[in-house]
């Protein structure tokens, strides 16, 4: 009797799991299949299969509505993320290293403010931030995002790994430095390759995070040519005629694959390291 009300348990489990499952991928169905719908089908028919196939919406969709097609886009986008990704990753390892393993003056006061600074809304600081980038003239370039990432301006991802790196037990630094081992070599041979879930979890968070980013690239880029994805998704609506929503859907279903991608590759350590943050030593 006992068997048997397992297996209904699970049956149940397994059919509420799946019936949730289908809940959450059914915009991604949707967005993937209006692709091939035309515009009368997309608003006009609430049904998910197309009745009458477009099957050009990719390859107009990616000519673009100008001279830049969204193979330049894709390549901007990229051009910006992986340096963001990487310089985030080194300069918040070097920080939150810093903050989980020395004592220095103040220690307290300065992991507090930067704590802080995660309350501060992105509307309260763009505008000076605006006017400083200004005057470096670092406008309409990636410099204002990728200089902020090499000095650590994301104090998320320094939290995280600060937490992680106290999970780890300070017997490894005091072993590796009776070993001759100093700060910095202890940091890159003994805690680094322990560190790997957090990093996973912080560099999927930022490039998914900087691949999505539409108000920073709009306050920032202004020349066509340097559009990230985001930028050029918008400026398929601004043409002067009416929109080819199957073309934008075919757009969008291409601009979520990196992401997709990224996070199913690494979701072993994605999941791992969003367990752990969490332990203190």
């Amino acid at each position: 009797m006992k068997k048997e009300y397992n297996i209904f348990e699970k049956t149940i489990m397994y059919v509420l799991l799946s019936a949730f499952g289908i809940f959450m991928i059914y915009p991604l169905i949707w967005l993937f299949l209006s692709s091939f719908k035309p515009n009368n089908e997309i608003f006009g028919s609430v049904d998910l299969l197309p009745k009458n196939v477009v099957w050009d919406a990719f390859y107009n969709g990616w000519k673009g509505s100008g001279q830049f097609s969204f193979g330049v886009f894709f390549v901007n986008t990229f051009e910006l993320v992986i340096p963001v990704v990487v310089f985030t990753l080194i300069s918040s390892t070097l920080v939150a290293y810093g903050f989980a393993r020395f004592k220095f003056p103040l220690k307290k006061i300065l992991f507090t403010l930067m704590i802080s600074t995660l309350m501060l809304p992105n509307a309260v600081i763009i505008i000076p931030r605006y006017i400083l980038f200004k005057n470096f003239d670092w406008l309409n370039s990636y410099l204002p995002f990728t200089i902020p990432a090499l000095f650590a301006c994301y104090p998320f991802f320094i939290f995280m790994l600060v937490q992680f790196f106290r999970g780890l037990p300070r017997d490894l630094d005091e072993s590796a430095t009776i070993d001759g081992c100093n700060s910095f070599t202890i940091l890159v041979r003994i805690l680094l390759p322990l560190c790997k879930p957090a990093l996973f979890s912080a560099g999927i968070f930022q490039f998914i995070w900087t691949w999505n980013d539409f108000f920073n690239s709009m306050i920032y880029i202004n020349s066509v040519k340097k559009y990230t994805v985001a930028l050029g998704l918008r400026m398929s609506l601004d043409t002067t005629t009416a929109a080819n929503w199957n073309e934008i859907m075919a757009m969008s279903v291409i601009a979520i694959i990196p992401c997709v991608l990224i996070f199913f590759f690494a979701q072993k350590y994605f999941v791992e390291g969003i367990a752990t943050t969490g332990i203190k030593g």
